[in-house]
């Protein structure tokens, strides 16, 4: 249930990005920027015993990450527009 949750929100998140870049959407970068630090925080509380180098690999890549979601272009180029 914890997995298709996470993927729920994931999906959510990017559907948000989506249609800020097709101008569907007013949704502030900061509120995009709080939902996925809270998004990445939970991944993270989740994976901090079980797979610690998974969640340290998150942590290092997380600003990266954040560089493509926030990008239109990058979040283009990375087939990320496909979907809702």
């Amino acid at each position: 249930m914890t997995k298709l949750a996470l993927k729920n929100q994931v999906d959510d998140l990017l559907d948000s990005f989506r249609n800020q870049y097709r101008g569907r959407s007013k949704t502030p970068l900061p509120e995009l920027r709080a939902a996925y630090d809270r998004l990445l925080m939970k991944v993270l509380s989740l994976l901090q015993d079980a797979d610690r180098a998974l969640a340290r690999d998150i942590v290092s890549s997380r600003e990266a990450i954040w560089g493509i979601l926030s990008d239109p272009k990058k979040f283009s180029e990375n087939n990320l527009m496909a979907g809702a």
